[in-house]
């Protein structure tokens, strides 16, 4: 979803009405209310008693939780982008799937969050000490060895030098998705988009590609070495792929090469041999 998409959302959501936001500034409990219905942008949350709140999908971006009681909130698919969460209590929170790009976290309390394929970048802050590259979020550097991501949306995600040895992706959307220096080792990549991402120095060796629409992917200096299968892979205009590595890949079974992939309706043989030659 576009940020243009979300705000349209959220300019047609109305407003808590009086009795939640004197609830909120009294620090009185809202588990029970749906508070992701509500437009939440210009709500001042300083008092408020989040525990257990119901925040599913919630469009949270820039704003103002720092040391708000927010354990065992709802998160899932929140948008916490550039919030600023330092001191937040958010034991227990569920923030599957949220986006945390540009939030501040420093000093929160993560005990027991569930942070499965939440979005981080460089500009995230964390606790001290909090080893988030191991918490199932999704970001530069994460530990995702033998993840399960099939289907997943991880479009534009930055997930340089990332370990994915063995990850599933079948049909993740990595559109556009920042890969340089990933390990693909293994990883099942049957059917994933990979329309424009880079996969400049990421280590594919062993991994399955059936099926991937790899159109537009940078895939210079990528260790490409017994790959378990290219069947109705898409290589059109795939960057960085030298002669060497062309050959290799020309060489896999008829059976591979002339495979149709039915989402961009060519076969991997005619895809590949669109490509120029680079040395």
């Amino acid at each position: 979803m576009t940020n243009s998409e979300i705000q349209l959302i959220t300019s047609v959501r109305p407003s808590p009405p009086p009795e939640i936001l004197k609830a909120l500034k009294g620090g009185i409990p809202v588990d029970r209310v749906d508070l992701y219905q509500f437009n939440l942008r210009e709500v001042d949350f300083q008092q408020a008693n989040l525990s257990k709140a119901k925040l599913l999908g919630a469009d949270l971006r820039d704003v103002v939780l720092s040391n708000v009681d927010l354990s065992g909130a709802d998160l899932r698919g929140a948008n916490l982008q550039g919030a600023d969460l330092s001191g937040a209590n958010l034991q227990g929170a569920y923030l599957n799937r949220a986006n945390l790009q540009q939030a501040n976290l420093s000093g929160a309390n993560l005990e027991g969050a569930k942070l499965q394929v939440a979005r981080y970048d460089t500009q995230t802050k964390w606790p001290q000490e909090y080893n988030y590259k191991t918490s199932g979020a999704v970001g530069p550097g994460a530990n995702l060895n033998g993840a399960f991501l099939n289907t997943a949306s991880l479009r534009n995600a930055d997930l340089q030098g990332a370990n994915l040895r063995g990850a599933y992706l079948s049909g993740a959307d990595l559109t556009g998705a920042n890969l340089q220096g990933a390990a693909l080792s293994g990883a099942d990549l049957t059917k994933a988009y990979l329309t424009g991402a880079c996969l400049r120095n990421a280590r594919l060796t062993g991994a399955d590609l059936r099926d991937a629409d790899l159109r537009a992917t940078d895939l210079c200096d990528a260790e490409m070495e017994h790959l378990q299968s290219i069947a109705g892979a898409d290589f059109t205009l795939a960057q960085g792929l030298t002669e060497a590595t062309q050959a290799m890949l020309k060489s896999r079974p008829y059976s591979e090469l002339d495979a149709w992939n039915a989402y961009t309706r060519t076969t991997t043989r005619e895809s590949l041999n669109a490509l120029p030659i680079q040395g």
